[in-house]
Formats: structure tokens, C-alpha cells, sequence
């Protein structure tokens, strides 16, 4: 890829006189461009367009204007302050990533990482129903203790960056907006956030609120709505509990409060997130036909979009295949429910610089606080190494250590296919040492980079596949931002792309960028987003689609307070733009922060 244009220009500068820029809101602009010639800010040359929406991929140039696409096509007639040859790599729209929990991390990282290193252009925050706003005065600290219980964001990080300052949901869209940010941020509302604004202490039990509380609760869901929120939000699920133990507001909410929040949120067409009870005591089907029968009565009776969380786990057996069927039953008499899924495994990750294993096995105690250095220092001591493995063998067994799989592929990418021959006990197995062994002389071998993933949720890609291939089916669930010392899924763009769609050819590479394009913008009322097309927003990748992978995640101390997550950068994309201005260049960010507060497009009545 090469560049021409204007030294020092940063993608985003307007060129060309006046006589011969034309308002892109102006009828019959791209016609006009074509015929009279044009002055472009950015002309993307001869790149394989990929466009978003399934179409065909085609060699043609990317015109943008501002923060516009002006035109596509070949040989466009026109100048540009920055042309850039794009021959042999794909040109496709920026990635929309539906399922985050940045709404903590926006408040110290306006760049949004990682997810800004794997090709995402727009995020929608405020997911199971864990959100800022709206909020009583003074309960912004136990809103922080909530984000932190459940979804492992430090409460310190989140009130170093959150001022609080708010009330309502319109107040906290207005300090997301109140500096420039990296990407497009689009949010739900919190069915958590609602209940404790309406019912305080008492929304926590499982009663239904008083009809007076409902009416808060109505109230404050219609103004957030109407101030520019996409939906709301819920989480049922166990998995998601307070500091004290009890389950997060909402939980146990009855049908009736969640029809009264559907019926809100359909009369502004928007979406409703959930994380389902899927989870319990017994066989998992009764739950997934009670979940989606509430789902389909809201949809048909709202007119709301609903998506929910599905992922396949062994101890639940088929579930998700009864969730598919049962939503596209409740489709096919009018309800808009489609479940959301991942491209992989949703796994803790291990390594040094965090936690291992092994770090509560016998011996292990004396490494705590240990640097890198002085943990590998330890692994070569001899007597030292005879403890760990001594005190190691207590615990830990060959069998439990299948499922910790090695991320660090011998190419130096990440790999995330839980491939049975990568996991720690095959690898023992083949140089003839017990799991902790190999695990010792794996971290001395990477130099401490050693990554081990831990699949606790899609456990298996068959299945992954099988929900992939179902057109019902959306692709999120990435949890960018969230269990940040845990998980690290902000990378799905690249690894869909080179597995799924280069190295195992399953996917058609126009599908597999509709699916993280288009499908996920118009899921979300955003339909001005994730297509290249004359008129909308210029949000694109510009990709070297041979050489896309990714490195093994590393964990950094860079958030509010010297707290620490684990990041993951990426390679092959050489061009990312958002509304129109160059964001990252070869994955370095150029500083550039274009990025917008959405709202509801206008053809879903936002």
C-alpha cells in the first residue's frame, strides 16, 4: 500500500476549493462528482471492496469527502489530498462490535482498546444490564461495586474515570460526548441501573416494583430513549451477582416489568439485549422455553428487536439448538429475536504476568508478587522446580489440564481453535513429562510469554460452527472491556476473518464481513453504519487480508491506578478510518479521535 497527498496529513482534512466541493446532502452529488471531476480529502485506489452487505467483492476506488463516502467505482475522475494505493488489499467497512462493556473504560481509554486494533469502528455499550445511568445521587459507587462484580472492570479504575455528574441517561451521553473519542459509541440501558433508580435498596429482592416505581422506571427508560439510547438491556442470568452474593437487579424480574419495558422500547423501535437464565439446577430446556417465551410475547407485542446470549457449553448439552428453533418459531409469526453468539471460545486466559494454574498449589505461594524474570529465574533453579512440580501434583491432574489449551502457535500468532492436540496435557504427553513440567519448560521456552486459554463457554467449535452457518444467528458476544484480568475476545474481527473465513475457507468473504458489518449495525438500529456506500459515513478497513493474525495476548498495568488487563494487538491492518479520518495506520494510532455518540438511524424511527 503506498500514499500520495499532502505531507503531515492526517486523513481528515478538507481539500480542494469550494467551487469544487459539492455538499454530499445535496441531490444528484454523485452524479454531479462523476461528471464535473471532485476534489476528495481521501481516494482509496484500486482496493478489492468488500461492501458489507454479501455483494460481490469488486476492484474499484473509495472516494470520501469529509465524513462521507462521496463515490465508488473505477477510475474515479478527481484528486484527492491523500491517495492511497490499495491495490491487493480489501476495502471494507469498519467492523461493528455489538456486545461490549467500554462504558467504564471510555472514562481513561477514549481509544478504545483493544478493540481499535482489530479493524471496530463502532461499539455499543451498556450490555446485561450493567450500565451508569441513570443513577441516584450518590449511588454512583455501588453502580462502580456492580461493573466490578460482575464483569472484573476495578471499581478504583471505574471511579478514577467516571465523575458521576449525571442523573439521567441523556446526562451521561453527554460526558461520553464531551471528549473526542476513537471510535462510535452507541448505548442500551440497564435494566440494573433502572431498578436501583426506581426502587433503590429494595431492587435487589425479587418482588415486582409498586406500580409508582414501575412508573420511575418507565419514565426514565422513555427519556433515555428519547435522548438517543439504542434499547435496554437485562441480565437473567446466575452467573451475575453483587458484591454481597445476591443476584443483580432484575434477575428475577417478572414477566409483566419486562413487557412494560419492551412496550417502551418498541415504541422507539429499538433493541432489547439480554443475558438470559439458560443456567441452573437440571436439565437446561425448561429454562430456554420459559426465556424465549417471554422474548417472543415482548417482540410480537412491542415490535422490538431482542437479541440474546447463546453459547454452547457440555454440561448443558443441545439447549442452544432448542433457543435457535424456538426464536425462529416465534420469527415466523412476526417477533424479531436473534440469538448472538462468538467466532470462538470464551476462556480465561493464564499466564505469568497474571496468574497460572498452579498459583494455589503448595510451594507456589513463595512466587507471589514475583517479576517475569524472577518466576523464570525460579523455573530454572532445580531445587526450587522440585517443589513447584512436587506441590503441583498434590492438585493438579493430567485430565482437568485437557482443557487449558496453549494460545502461542509456533508462528508466533495466537491460536484459539482448542485444538486437543495443543492442550497442556497432550503437549506433556509428547515430550514425556507431567503437565506442570511442560508448562515450566513452555514459559522458559517463550520467555515468559506463554498464553493458556481456558474455553468455559463454547467449549466446542462444532457446535460454534453450527450456530455460525444459522442465518438467525448474529455474531457479538465479545465482551470488549469487560473481566478484564479474566478474558480477552476484543481480537474476534481477526480471528472470524483468518479462521473461519481465510484458513478454513467456511465462510465467503463477502458473508463474513456482512456479519460483522451490516447484520450487526441494522441488529442495533444503525443502519447507516457497516456498508460502503455513496452518502454514509466514512468508516472503513483497509486490510491485507494474508497477512491478518494476531498476537498471544499480553497483560499490561495501564489502567487508572496501575490495575491491569490483558491486551492484544493485531497485524494486516494497514488503514483504519472513522467518519472519514485515519484512526490507526499499520496499527499504530495516529491520535486522530473522529468518533461520534450514535443515535437510532432514522429508518428504525430514532
Amino acid at each position: 500500500m503506498s500514499s500520495t497527498g499532502l505531507p503531515g496529513w492526517p486523513g481528515g482534512v478538507s481539500g480542494g476549493s469550494p467551487s469544487t466541493r459539492i455538499p454530499l446532502d445535496q441531490p444528484g452529488a454523485f452524479t454531479c462528482a462523476k461528471l464535473l471531476g471532485m476534489t476528495f480529502d481521501l481516494l482509496l485506489r484500486n482496493g478489492t471492496v468488500v461492501d458489507g452487505t454479501g455483494a460481490p467483492a469488486r476492484v474499484a476506488d473509495v472516494a470520501i469527502v469529509g465524513d462521507r463516502i462521496a463515490a465508488i467505482g473505477k477510475h474515479l475522475d478527481g484528486s484527492a489530498a491523500r491517495v492511497i494505493d490499495c491495490e491487493g488489499r480489501l476495502v471494507t467497512p469498519g467492523f461493528v462490535d455489538g456486545h461490549t462493556h467500554l462504558d467504564a473504560q471510555f472514562g481513561w481509554d477514549r481509544d478504545a482498546t483493544s478493540s481499535c486494533w482489530h479493524g471496530v469502528t463502532t461499539v455499543v455499550i451498556g450490555n446485561c444490564g450493567v450500565t451508569f445511568a441513570p443513577v441516584r445521587p450518590g449511588w454512583g459507587p455501588w453502580l462502580a461495586e456492580l461493573m466490578e462484580a460482575v464483569e472484573d472492570i476495578p471499581a478504583s479504575a471505574i471511579h478514577a474515570g467516571l465523575p458521576f455528574t449525571w442523573e439521567g441517561y441523556d446526562g451521561y451521553l453527554d460526558w461520553l460526548g464531551s471528549e473526542p473519542l476513537g471510535v462510535n459509541v452507541g448505548g442500551l440501558v440497564g435494566h440494573c441501573a433502572l431498578r436501583s433508580f426506581a426502587m433503590g435498596d429494595d431492587a435487589l429482592d425479587d418482588r415486582p416494583p409498586t406500580d409508582a416505581e414501575l412508573a420511575v422506571m418507565v419514565r426514565a427508560l422513555d427519556e433515555a430513549m428519547t435522548a438517543g439510547a439504542l434499547g435496554f438491556s437485562t441480565s437473567r442470568t446466575l452467573r451475575h451477582t453483587v458484591p454481597d452474593g445476591r443476584h443483580v437487579p432484575g434477575t428475577w424480574a417478572h414477566p409483566r416489568e419486562l413487557l412494560v419495558m419492551a412496550d417502551v422500547v418498541g415504541r422507539h423501535h429499538g433493541i432489547i439485549g439480554c443475558a438470559p437464565r439458560f443456567d441452573g439446577e437440571g436439565p437446561a430446556e425448561p429454562r430456554v422455553e420459559s426465556e424465549l417465551a417471554w422474548m417472543r410475547e415482548a417482540s410480537l407485542r412491542s415490535g422490538a428487536r431482542i437479541t440474546f446470549n447463546l453459547t454452547n457449553t457440555r454440561a448443558q448439552g443441545d439447549h442452544w439448538r432448542l433457543a435457535i428453533a424456538l426464536a425462529e418459531h416465534a420469527n415466523a409469526a412476526g417477533a424479531q429475536i436473534r440469538p448472538q453468539t462468538t467466532a470462538r471460545g470464551i476462556g480465561v486466559l493464564f499466564g505469568l504476568a497474571h496468574h497460572t494454574p498452579f498459583d494455589h498449589d503448595p510451594g507456589w505461594e513463595r512466587l507471589a508478587g514475583a517479576t517475569i524474570d524472577e518466576k523464570l529465574a525460579a523455573f530454572r533453579d532445580p531445587a526450587t522446580r522440585a517443589t513447584l512440580i512436587a506441590g503441583a501434583a498434590e492438585r493438579s491432574s493430567a485430565g482437568a489440564l485437557r482443557e487449558f489449551f496453549v494460545v502461542n502457535a509456533p508462528d508466533g500468532s495466537a491460536r484459539y481453535d482448542a485444538d486437543p492436540a495443543r492442550s497442556l496435557t497432550a503437549e506433556a504427553e509428547r515430550r514425556g513429562v507431567s503437565p506442570l513440567e511442560a508448562y515450566l519448560d513452555l514459559c522458559l521456552e517463550t520467555n515468559g510469554a506463554l498464553v493458556l486459554a481456558w474455553p468455559i463457554l463454547n467449549q466446542d467449535l462444532g457446535p460454534v460452527r453450527e450456530m455460525l452457518e444459522c442465518p438467525t444467528v448474529a455474531m457479538g458476544l465479545a465482551d470488549s472491556g469487560a473481566h478484564v484480568g479474566q478474558i480477552l475476545d476484543a481480537s474476534q474481527p481477526t480471528w472470524w476473518l483468518s479462521y473461519w473465513c481465510r484458513e478454513l475457507g467456511a465462510f465467503p468473504i463477502e458473508e463474513a464481513v456482512r456479519r460483522i458489518t451490516s447484520d450487526t449495525a441494522a441488529l442495533f438500529g444503525l443502519d447507516d453504519r457497516g456498508a460502503l456506500r455513496p452518502g454514509a459515513p466514512a468508516d472503513v478497513n483497509v486490510i491485507d487480508f494474508d497477512a491478518l493474525r494476531m498476537p498471544p495476548p499480553t497483560f499490561v498495568h495501564d489502567l487508572p491506578h496501575g490495575a491491569g488487563r490483558w491486551v492484544q494487538r493485531s497485524e494486516g491492518y494497514e488503514l483504519t478510518i472513522v467518519n472519514g479520518v485515519v484512526t490507526l495506520e499499520d496499527g499504530e494510532h495516529t491520535g486522530a479521535r473522529p468518533g461520534r455518540v450514535l443515535r437510532p438511524s432514522a429508518t428504525h424511527g430514532g
